[in-house]
């Protein structure tokens, strides 16, 4: 049974019952995704560190950084070029765990709602990318997420105070408890349900486009990378907003918001509209290449692990 965005089984699971086939499928998606995620967050963080602060700086105080230049030219004079990547360990130690929670759910999702040639329309492949999202969320990328803004934040003060991930986490969970890395939850989950939906709607759609009347004609690297880059697109005009509010709810000062809605009204208040799109220009450039990163090395490495593991 052959497993993988680009070449997803008729029927799946429901042929296959029991713990082998799902086995099979979170591991190989798993280790597919978290392969790709692992480089192409290696590739894009600074511009996810460069984003985050621009993010970080409210206008209810006097603005730290000018623009994007100046925040990438204020952090290497300060803490060289590795100030870039503050924050990078606390993504990559998640990044096996999210792809395998991500893909793994889309495609269990999607093997019950293809029709029997094996087809996903559009509509049903938002559904699947919703909760795909909303299950990466709450398992991983919410605690990720909480843990990365706080180190990056943490960088922002006189004396920084996280000396590395497991200090950091360590020192978290101290003076906050559990809940002190399931800040912004809410948010979170909105952001990811979203994004995946808006993503997989868009691949589910073009993937659909491309192929025409042939489910199963190859996709071709750079076509894959092409759509990815355009459902990022997609998925950062969309949901900003969402992930400017997570940002704030996770940061150091995530006290002075009492939920999500009041962290969305005193934006709106203080800063106005245009703040709800701070950092769009980084994160457009970090996602694009994200996305499509993500899926060529998934797809590619899907592939290959069909040939050498089969189960059937």
């Amino acid at each position: 049974m052959k497993v993988g965005v680009s070449s997803l089984p008729r029927r799946g699971l429901r042929e296959r019952a029991g713990p082998e086939a799902l086995r099979g499928l979170l591991g190989t998606g798993g280790l597919a995704g978290g392969l790709a995620g692992g480089i192409e967050i290696c590739i894009t963080f600074p511009t996810e560190y460069v984003k985050t602060q621009l993010q970080l700086d409210e206008r209810s105080h006097p603005p730290r950084y000018r623009g994007i230049g100046d925040c990438v030219r204020q952090t290497v004079r300060s803490h060289g070029v590795l100030g870039l990547y503050r924050g990078l360990s606390s993504l990559l130690y998640g990044s096996i765990p999210k792809a395998a929670v991500r893909f793994g759910t889309f495609e269990f999702l999607s093997n019950h709602m293809r029709d029997a040639q094996g087809r996903l329309d559009s509509t049903r492949g938002l559904l699947c990318g919703l909760g795909a999202g909303v299950a990466e969320a709450v398992v991983v990328v919410c605690p990720m997420e909480t843990i990365k803004v706080k180190f990056i934040h943490d960088q922002t003060s006189a004396s920084p105070k996280y000396r590395g991930f497991f200090h950091g986490v360590r020192e978290i969970v101290r003076e906050q408890g559990l809940k002190g890395t399931y800040q912004g939850l809410t948010a979170t989950v909105l952001k990811q349900g979203s994004n995946q939906a808006i993503r997989f709607f868009v691949m589910t759609s073009l993937r659909n486009w491309y192929r025409g009347d042939n489910p199963n004609k190859p996709m071709n690297p750079l076509i894959t990378g092409v759509f990815g880059a355009i459902a990022g697109a997609a998925s950062v005009f969309g949901n900003t907003p969402l992930d400017v509010i997570k940002t704030r709810m996770q940061g150091l000062e995530a006290h002075k918001y009492r939920n999500t809605l009041d962290c969305g009204l005193q934006i709106l208040r203080n800063e106005g509209l245009k703040a709800f799109y701070k950092g769009t220009v980084p994160r457009l450039g970090r996602v694009c290449l994200d996305v499509a990163i993500v899926f060529i090395i998934y797809d590619e490495v899907v592939k290959l692990l069909n040939k050498v593991w089969r189960t059937d």
